[in-house]
Parts: structure tokens; sequence; C-alpha cells
């Protein structure tokens, strides 16, 4: 059987791709995915087709022109049937917009989903709930947290939830939810209520209940719980112990319908721990780019006079093993290096066993996707050269202004003394796994500087993807800086696979309570985004 998957909140489709995906794409099927921003959303409707053309020799072969040449047209040219195949799946939506809940009201009637059949996956907007943003919030003059509407989005995948009633749904978020509040209550504890029972938390008809469930712990909340009583933080999954190399840490529920009567047994498997070098020692070193006039031999002479000048700082202040660890970083710059490109061509096809090089490796790719270097201000190439030669010698990241004591190295910050800010540069050390990948690295990158010195630059998108385990035939459209947010966003595609692997045997495993049939159980009627008071009865299909 194939389970006919609703992906809301897509972004550029990393959870989707992970269920999508699972088995060779023989279990999961997205019958519909929606996402409201433009360039997230070329990026969803083009991993679709790619999905739509795997048998297809004539189109798959467009789309890797496309992904090789700027000059190739674009694939849906060539198979228009799929390009629309992939339109029909892939929506651009704003889900809360009163018009668009109607549009994909519409959509979700001529689906035809079966309950059964059916699995909710999203991750609704997380700006509100973390702790950077909350931070960000509070800065704000009048600000009042029971008027951001950021707080509720997750009640759109309520509404969904309780229209659709999925066999199975997974909803994701950063772990700053569990600490959220609004109007002095817990959030987290609200949303556990609603999910448990969406139709009494609509104020509409009673429905489907479920259960709520840890994935890598035994931990569940069923309808009529307390929230006080269980460890929330139980509903965290570190990612970095389940074969993802980024310590990204996210609460992710798992929620199956209370008739199906699954006990919770399932959970993820651990996996060895992958390091950045895993993750990205394979691509082709790039030279970070000169804000202004940049040129190989300006560059060149600029990063070479700036690692001098720190060398003799250092020297200067009996620092002598930092002068040694730069002296030798700054004989490296003398290389010539590229800068990248959208379509970086690559020598070689990559080969290797382990799972993750079997998730990501594409050996029909001839280049590399979104792998280009971007452009910073001569101070923080400074900076970014140190941070990653300080990497090398203590094998850490610096902290703060003691840290960075050298000459030159401390920005103008209002706050850099302060001790707000003491990881405000930092490199990604290569013998662990990354730190969280968020999509703060479309602003500067100073959280993600590259681990070699004589590169002297952040993380490339495609480095970025790799580390969120995105395939490398992966091709994220819009302008960098949307390629950039739309990585950070996402969920790792490979951990979601992980995912898909266990709500598949939720789903073949568990069966209704009760004899073969199930009894009747009511549907809401629904009109333009909101749940109707008023219910009909459906019979549901046979279990």
């Amino acid at each position: 059987m194939t389970y006919k998957i609703v992906d809301l909140f897509a972004g550029p489709g990393g959870l989707g791709e992970g269920f999508a995906a699972y088995e060779g794409g023989t279990r999961f099927k997205i019958a519909l995915s929606a996402e409201m921003e433009a360039s997230a959303h070329q990026t969803l409707s083009l991993r679709s087709f790619f999905r739509h053309v795997r048998g297809d020799s004539k189109a798959l072969e467009a789309y890797y022109r496309f992904c090789t040449s700027a000059d190739a047209p674009h694939p849906g040219e060539i198979a228009p049937l799929a390009w629309k195949a992939a339109r029909s799946e892939a929506h651009q939506l704003t889900l809360g917009d009163p018009a668009h809940n109607r549009e994909l009201d519409t959509l979700l009637d001529k689906a035809e989903l079966k309950f059964d059949e059916t699995v909710l996956i999203g991750g609704p907007p997380c700006q509100a709930y973390s702790l950077v943003g909350r931070s960000r919030n509070r800065g704000k003059a009048n600000y009042v947290a029971e008027e951001d509407h950021r707080h509720f989005l997750y009640r759109e995948y309520l509404r969904i939830l309780h229209r659709s009633r999925p066999a199975v749904f997974v909803m994701e978020n950063v772990k700053g939810i569990l600490s959220s509040k609004v109007g002095g209550k817990l959030v987290f504890h609200d949303i556990l209520r609603d999910l448990s029972d969406p139709g009494k938390a609509l104020g509409g008809s009673t429905g489907a209940r479920y259960t709520i469930h840890s994935l890598v712990s035994q931990t569940t909340f069923a309808p009529g719980d307390d929230p006080e009583l269980i460890d929330a933080s139980s509903f965290i999954i570190e990612s970095e112990k389940y074969g993802i190399p980024q310590a990204r840490h996210r609460v992710i529920l798992l929620g199956v319908r209370e008739d199906l009567g699954y006990d919770g047994r399932l959970l993820l498997s651990p996996s060895d721990e992958l390091r950045v070098t895993d993750a990205i020692g394979c691509l082709p070193p790039l030279r970070s780019r000169l804000s202004t006039e940049d040129s190989d031999i300006k560059w060149r002479t600029t990063v070479v006079r700036l690692a001098q000048e720190l060398q003799r700082d250092a020297q200067a202040k009996g620092m002598e093993a930092m002068a040694l660890q730069l002296r030798a970083g700054t004989s490296r710059l003398g290389f010539t290096l590229e800068t990248g490109a959208l379509r970086y061509y690559k020598a070689t096809p990559l080969s290797g066993e382990s799972e993750y090089d079997k998730w990501v490796n594409d050996p029909y790719l001839g280049v590399w996707l979104n792998h280009e270097s971007r452009s910073h201000m001569a101070s923080d190439l400074a900076r970014y050269f140190y941070t990653a030669t300080f990497g090398q010698l203590h094998q850490r990241t610096p902290k703060g202004h003691l840290d960075f004591s050298l000459k030159g190295l401390a920005p103008d910050h209002a706050n850099w003394e302060s001790g707000k800010f003491i990881d405000r540069f930092r490199v990604q050390m290569p013998e662990a796994p990354s730190t969280t990948v968020t999509s703060h690295i479309a602003k500067d990158g100073h959280y993600f500087i590259h681990p070699d010195p004589g590169q002297c630059r952040s993380l490339t998108v495609r480095e970025a993807a790799r580390l969120q385990t995105f395939p490398d035939n992966y091709f994220f459209q819009g302008n960098r800086t949307q390629q950039y947010h739309q990585v950070g966003n996402a969920v790792p595609s490979l951990l979601a696979n992980k995912i898909a692997k266990v709500v598949h045997a939720v789903l073949i495993g568990a069966r209704p309570a009760g004899a073969g049939r199930r009894d009747e159980i009511e549907r809401p009627r629904t009109t333009a985004g909101s749940v109707s008071l008023g219910a009909r009865r459906i019979r549901a299909s046979s279990a």
C-alpha cells in the first residue's frame, strides 16, 4: 500500500523528501504540499518534478541538463505533463489567509484522501518560539505576544488535522517551543492538548483524537492527560545521535489516531556520529570574495596582509603557538582557488558505502549545485581566518573578546564585551557534528565559518545542505540569500527518512481497536477556512 502525504508549511521539502524517498518511493506519495514563500515553492515544485520523472529517461535527462547548464531549457518545457503533475502537488499557499484556506480545502476534497491511508506532516513557522526570536521580540516596542499571529499558526495545522483525520501526523518545531509562553501560559501545553483532541480545541464537533508519542522515548500524551506530568524535553530529537552530521535539536511529535491502538513501542534507531568533514570534506575548496572590487590577486593580497598583521601581533603578545599556527595558515593562501558557482563542475563522481553517502550522492550529476562563496568585508576576512586558525590550534571555536584579543579582531559592536555574543564568530569543527544550521546563515555567515583557514569564508549553500542531508541533486531555487533561508529552515531529509520508517511500521502494524471494520466516525463540514459546528456521519474505509 502507498500512503498519501499532506505536507503543510513545507519549505523546500526536507520533511516531505524523507517520506517520498522511503524505500525508493514505494511507500509514501506526496498528495499535496503547501508553502507560502515563492522561492521555496519553486524548489518544492522542481523537486516534485524530479520525483515524477524518475522512470522517464527523457524527462530525467532534461532535469540533469537543467542542473548542468544555465543555457538548458527548464525541464518542464521538455516534459510538460510531469511539470503539470508537480504543480498540482506543490502549491504556493499562505495558511491562515481565508482565500488560501478555501483553496487548500478544495484541493484536499479533490485529493479524495482516505483516513487510514493519509499522513499529515509539517512544521509551523518557528520564529515566535525560538529563543533568538523571543529575545528579538522583547526588544520591540509595544510587542504583545498574544497579538503575534505566528504563535497560533499551528492552529492552521490543527484545522487540517481535524478536517482530514489522518492515521498519523508528524509535527516539527524548535525546542524553544517548550518554554515559550503567551499570557503567562506555556504554549506547548496547549499545543499538546489541542493536537490530542483537534475537534474540541477548535470549538467544533468532536472527531478523531490522537495519542502523541516521542520518537526517542516511551513518553506519550493521550487526550485528557495533564501536560504538567510529562517530561516535555523527551520529545526533543538530538539529530547527531541518529546519523545526521549536525547537532540539531528539535521537537518532533508523532501523533497516532486513537482508534489504531498503537502502543508507542517503535523508536528511532541510534546511529554512529557523523562529522563535519564526513559531510563537506569532499566538496571542492573555494576562496571567499571581497565585497568590493574582487579579484583573485586582490583577494589573496588582502588576506595575506591581514594574516601577517595577526601573526606579528601574536608574536608581540607572546602567543608563540598562535603565531606559528597563523604562519602555517598564511602559507596556504598562496594557492589559487575559485569562488564556485550556482553550477560548479566536479571532476569525478563520488562513491561511498555509508548510509549518509548513499543518501546524498548522485553519480549521474556532473556538477555541484549551489556551491559558490559569498563576499565578505576585509575586516571579517581577518576574523574568519583567525577563527578557523584558532579552531585548528585549540580544537574549539574562540569565544568572546578574550579569545579575540589580537589587534583588529574586535567588531564594532556595542555588546561585544557584555558576554551576550561570545560566539558571534564560530568555526565549524571538522571532527565533530556541526552546530545547528539555521536561517541566520543567510545574514552573514559568522556562525558558520569553514574550518579551513586557507578558504577564509563561511559555508556555501551546498555545504549547509550537506549538513542538512539534502541529496546533491536537490537544486535550490531563488537568489543565494533565499537558498540559505530554505536550507536553514528545513528538516534534515535523512532524519525525515528515518522517521518515515517508524511511521510506516506504525501504519502497517497498528489496527483499529475492536472488529474488522471501524465504528462510524464523524467528519466535520468546513467552510472557508473555519470549522463548522455541524457534522455529518460517514463510514470509514475498511481496516
